[in-house]
């Protein structure tokens, strides 16, 4: 009758009460899955890649979440430089979120494009700021705002150390143009990193015959090239970011913002995305910003997929209350275990509509469960917020002495509290401290450089793929998916204590 009533209701196992039965109650930690022969030499050249959205491919389909105390600049470009991709959080003013998008879209590329300067006459302590608010080390120095002649540059060696010279400016310590090294706008990539290293230089300025600015080449960003192949990036070559918006109030012009900062995908997230405000803010963005690519969420059923395909997503994250942050479970019951819920959207959407696995993820080993379940991609939010790259503070424990993090989820008070606090008035922040909380904040160990974590989940990734008897995440999940119980083991209390209490 129980089953009956869920095909009624959400129809994504009607006319399979097998399936049902089967997924009804499951989540990660249900399962094993059974090793199958490999013809795999070696695990490293494994592709693990998958969709984001049906026009966007990672190189590793992981996702860091858009949390405050997990996704800034520095986390987005880490995630791309390791074939993820970040998607930076809203807790901060449109301002401010544009230009963390900013940094990254700067961040590396064959050419940027249009390099950040100053014009000549600023004092070193503008350029001082302006590098560390850009997060960047050499600074073009055009002869007038705007005029987008070089004049200069002033790089970190330039920089007088702090003092009397703070006030001068930068021409007194840049190099002039007449002593730079420059190339033509349409220089190779190799031609460029020849010239380079002839005349031992780290930066390139690209500029034409009346020397205007076309471009910058820096060694840095050529060096990363070849030693991230497999990063996230656009068609120009710059790393690919994407950034969060709501579905009310200033969304439509935190999305204008964050689309001219270059942000390569919008993510409409809210608590209950199988709703009429999803809809209306995907008709917004959809009416303002055309076939802009846009990943919406989060729901849990079967029905939420379909109805987020319906009204235009990109791709679906499916996911209510699974997460160490979240608390929506206990104080509403709302939610669906995690691997029943992502089995659920993939039988609703299929292939039509790219899936995100959002929470419950322990171990890596949810990961590969997730994917070969029907998630094309994961994101990951305490996995990843322990990092260096992760924003805030690491903090020591007086009595263990042992260093952590803060972890948060948005509905948190004190994410709740400080997102709000500089940008709205006194009577919208009472009004939202005043709806229950459905968020925590809890300490995480302190995990140091998130590439380790990234290095390693791609490693279990790739040993996966090969205990599934493949060689490509892709062959796997085109073998598994069609009806995954046939390589899943149920698990007892037993067999569970057996497998994952060590």
């Amino acid at each position: 009758m129980a089953t009956s009533r869920w095909q009624n209701v959400d129809g994504a196992f009607a006319g399979a009460p097998d399936e049902a039965a089967f997924w009804t109650g499951r989540t990660f930690d249900d399962f094993l899955f059974r090793p199958q022969k490999s013809d795999s030499q070696t695990r490293r050249n494994i592709s693990v890649s998958s969709l984001l959205t049906a026009d966007v491919a990672l190189d590793l389909p992981i996702v860091s979440s858009n949390m405050d105390s997990v996704t800034g600049a520095h986390m987005a470009r880490a995630m791309a430089m390791h074939g993820g991709i970040g998607v930076v959080h809203r807790g901060m003013s449109i301002e401010r979120q544009a230009s963390e998008v900013g940094v990254v879209k700067r961040s590396q590329s064959a050419v940027i494009v249009r390099p950040l300067c100053l014009p000549a006459g600023t004092a070193i302590r503008q350029a001082r700021r302006f590098a560390r608010q850009n997060g960047i080390t050499g600074i073009l120095i055009e002869t007038a705002s705007g005029s987008n002649l070089l004049a200069g540059l002033l790089s970190n060696r330039d920089t007088p150390v702090h003092g009397a010279d703070e006030d001068r400016p930068v021409d007194d310590f840049m190099t002039p143009l007449s002593r730079l090294v420059t190339g033509a706008p349409d220089i190779s990539t190799d031609e460029a990193e020849r010239l380079m290293f002839e005349h031992r230089i780290e930066r390139l300025p690209l500029v034409d015959g009346a020397n205007r600015i076309h471009g910058l080449i820096t060694r840095r960003d050529i060096n990363l090239k070849r030693e991230q192949p497999g990063a996230s990036k656009d068609s120009a070559g710059h790393l690919r970011c994407a950034a969060a918006v709501g579905a009310r109030g200033d969304y439509l012009e935190r999305a204008a913002a964050l689309l001219e900062a270059g942000a390569d995908l919008l993510f409409i997230d809210i608590a209950h995305g199988h709703s009429v405000i999803m809809e209306q803010a995907v008709a917004g963005l959809r009416g303002k910003f055309g076939s802009v690519p846009l990943v919406c969420g989060n729901v849990a059923t079967g029905a939420g997929a379909r109805f987020l395909r319906d009204i235009g997503a990109d791709a679906v994250k499916v996911g209510v209350g699974p997460g160490r942050g979240c608390r929506t479970r206990l104080e509403t019951a709302a939610g669906v275990p995690q691997l029943q819920a992502i089995r659920e959207a993939y039988l609703a959407v299929g292939h039509s509509l790219p899936i995100m696995a959002d929470g419950g993820v322990k171990t890596d080993k949810d990961i590969f469960l997730a994917l070969i379940c029907g998630a094309s991609t994961v994101m990951l939010g305490s996995a990843l917020s322990g990092t260096d790259e992760a924003p805030g503070r690491v903090i020591e424990d007086p009595a263990t002495h042992l260093k952590k993090k803060i972890y948060r989820g948005m509905t948190s008070p004190e994410a709740v509290l400080e997102t709000l606090y500089d940008s709205s008035s006194s009577e919208e922040l009472d009004a939202a401290l005043e709806t229950p909380p459905e968020g925590q904040e809890i300490q995480v160990p302190y995990r140091g450089s998130v590439s380790s974590i990234l290095e390693r989940i791609r490693g279990h990734l790739q040993s996966s793929v090969s205990y599934g008897g493949e060689v490509t995440l892709a062959a796997v999940r085109k073998k598994v998916l069609p009806d995954p119980s046939a390589f899943l083991v149920p698990l007892s209390a037993a067999a569970r204590s057996e497998s994952y209490e060590r």
